[in-house]
């Protein structure tokens, strides 16, 4: 049940990470602070398609 997810940075908008989630236990979309090296700094990383 768990799906294949891309993590994308707010501040940039490169898609810098993928993770999992189960999709029937949490509908929202996730949103974790996670280190971009584009960025070069810590910014929030919001769930994209």
């Amino acid at each position: 049940m768990r799906e294949i997810i891309n993590l994308e940075c707010t501040v940039c908008k490169n898609r810098n990470y993928t993770t999992t989630k189960n999709k029937k236990l949490h509908q929202e979309k996730l949103e974790i602070k996670k280190f971009c090296r584009f960025c070069r700094k810590h910014t929030p990383h919001k769930e994209i398609k």
